[in-house]
């Protein structure tokens, strides 16, 4: 049974190492080919060929959708309005809402502006 065991931990070990040993090196023959030594020991660098010069990474243009325009007035029958606690009809839409108006019956998007005007307070 030991042997065994010590026969699998001697063949991993051996992967291991025959695995960690190979190592992969870059060509050298291309950057090789663009330098020159001069007699005088100065090193002389050639232009790289067109295949090897880095080419400028082209981004895709991303079209933005159109931002869809909010209408600041809608009319609703009150049917399907909620009704506050304050007895305000009120309609939510696309995430906006929209206060009835009680002189003229149409519902306008909420601004500060309503919390000062007579149309918009509570019917009395």
């Amino acid at each position: 049974m030991h042997k065994i065991f010590q026969g699998i931990v001697g063949v991993f070990i051996i992967i291991a190492v025959q695995s960690c040993s190979k190592k992969t090196l870059p060509n050298r023959t291309a950057v090789n080919s663009n330098i020159k030594i001069k007699s005088d020991t100065m090193l002389v660098v050639k232009k790289l060929d067109s295949s090897l010069a880095i080419k400028p990474v082209i981004k895709p243009v991303i079209k933005q959708k159109p931002k869809e325009s909010i209408p600041k007035v809608i009319v609703v029958n009150d049917k399907f309005a909620n009704k506050s606690v304050d007895g305000r009809y009120y309609y939510d839409l696309q995430g906006n809402r929209y206060w009835r108006n009680n002189k003229d019956g149409k519902y306008y998007l909420f601004n500060k502006a309503m919390l000062t005007d007579d149309a918009f307070k509570k019917p009395g």
